[in-house]
């Protein structure tokens, strides 16, 4: 077995009183107790994506548009005070210089509160950061600064970090605060993909996904990772993904009159026939092309945007030419399961692009259809563990010390198929009362390790 990364052990009384209720917030804390009702055994494991509390909004301060998106979304989230940040915006052009750039990106970092783990854009106006070779997203920007080694054309740029990984905590794990534009041009487009991200919170839709290769063979180029997509994910409750090979020039080359889309993913310059489609709350599409995160014109390809506009609840688009580098768009495979483990829609977008510095990621942020808490109770001498978090195709380990014992052993093991709800039973031995037990599985940052992840 791969070696595992241990968390430092701490004992009960090393613990600050807060620490039950931070559990509770994060996890589910269950205690195995004995005849007096002592607590002898708990185990939290770990959330399975971003809260409210994680996110900050950033507002242009003083531009009408920015504040009352700001409010419409913080009423609607819960979002704390503390995590609205206002700061001077030159609001007048699509783009900033990378020098203004790092005078606004110093002012938002100086309000920071040092928790917060992703942001949210509410102004369309700039989008994108210029710098004197290259643009970058600013989304992308505010995630990692602006950097020349991000952008560049056609070139390979640096990868992504967080691309991939299981981290719920990227700032905290990474330093780097993924961030997403809400993308509406006005106060009633946002309020209305505001409420889209509400209704799907917890929806557990029933739906299904396109993915579309096109006959224009440049743009189309992530299809390699479409055909297999319908057979892993068919026992998927609910979800039916769709293949289309459309790479002949005489077949139709969208999807049109569909009334459940959860997702669309395509390659073309501009689709004709988007408005024929209804998508459900929560649906992600983009197009790969090369100008779709260009705002507001793309410079004559369809924008990012339009699929908000058209009901989708998030997309993606770059900024600068990029040409057709599939690492440098969504993986529709790493995005799909992400968001069907229950992670919110800017984790599971941000973690699906490898190369995302010439990226524009737009939506609602933490619109998750597929949200839920992961639980670990003890019901009789049996430790029930219900999520749905679970790695695809990876193998999850509870084992238990016992009291008195400097040595782990194991309980049981579990090899995870697709992402859906598991509720998995493992008897507690006799000595389990006033012993401890840890939750191993891959790695946040490194998945094809094992790690401890929580240790009771």
């Amino acid at each position: 077995m791969p070696p595992v990364a241990a968390c430092r052990r701490r004992t009960a009384r090393d613990r600050p009183w807060w620490s039950a209720l931070a559990a509770a917030l994060l996890g589910t804390l269950s205690p195995v107790a004995d005849a007096a009702g002592t607590a002898l055994l708990t185990l939290t494991l770990p959330r399975a994506s971003l809260q409210a509390v994680d996110l900050a909004v950033l507002v242009a301060e003083g531009d009408a548009l920015s504040e009352a998106v700001a409010l419409a979304y913080q009423q609607a989230r819960g979002i704390p005070a503390a995590n609205i940040i206002r700061v001077p915006v030159p609001t007048g052009s699509d783009s900033i210089s990378d020098s203004d750039f790092a005078t606004l990106k110093t002012a938002i970092d100086a309000q920071m509160p040092a928790g917060v783990q992703a942001s949210l854009v509410t102004w369309t106006q700039p989008s994108r950061v210029q710098g004197a070779g290259c643009a970058m997203g600013i989304t992308s920007a505010l995630a990692f600064g602006y950097n020349p080694v991000l952008c560049g054309g056609c070139a390979r740029t640096q990868a992504s970090a967080y691309f991939d990984t299981d981290t719920t905590r990227p700032w905290t794990d990474l330093r780097l605060r993924p961030a997403m534009m809400l993308g509406a041009a006005t106060l009633e487009q946002a309020q209305a993909l505001i409420a889209r991200g509400l209704a799907a919170e917890g929806s557990v839709p029933t739906g299904t996904g396109w993915l579309v290769r096109t006959a224009d063979a440049a743009r189309s180029v992530r299809w390699t990772d479409y055909p297999a997509l319908p057979s892993q994910w068919s026992a998927v409750p609910g979800l039916s993904l769709r293949y289309l090979d459309a790479s002949a020039a005489t077949s139709p080359q969208e999807v049109t009159g569909q009334a459940d889309l959860l997702f669309y993913f395509t390659g073309a310059a501009r689709l004709a026939q988007l408005a024929s489609n209804r998508f459900l709350p929560g649906a992600v599409a983009d197009h790969l092309t090369s100008f779709g995160g260009f705002l507001p014109g793309g410079k004559g390809q369809m924008t990012a945007t339009a699929w908000l506009a058209a009901g989708a609840t998030a997309s993606y688009g770059t900024v600068e030419e990029p040409c057709n580098h599939p690492d440098k768009f969504p993986r529709a495979s790493v995005l799909i399961e992400h968001y069907l483990r229950g992670a919110t829609v800017l984790e599971a977008y941000w973690k699906s692009v490898a190369w995302p510095g010439q990226g524009l990621f737009v939506g609602d942020p933490l619109a998750r259809p597929w949200a839920h808490t992961p639980a670990a109770t003890v019901e009789g001498d049996v430790l029930v563990v219900r999520t749905r978090s679970l790695r695809r195709l990876t193998t999850y380990q509870v084992q238990l010390q016992p009291a008195g014992s400097s040595q782990w052993r194991l309980l049981d093991s579990l090899s995870a198929g697709q992402p859906r709800p598991v509720v998995w039973r493992i008897p507690l031995p006799a000595d389990a009362a006033g012993g401890r037990l840890r939750w191993l599985g891959p790695c946040p940052l490194r998945p094809v390790d094992r790690c401890v992840l929580a240790e009771g």
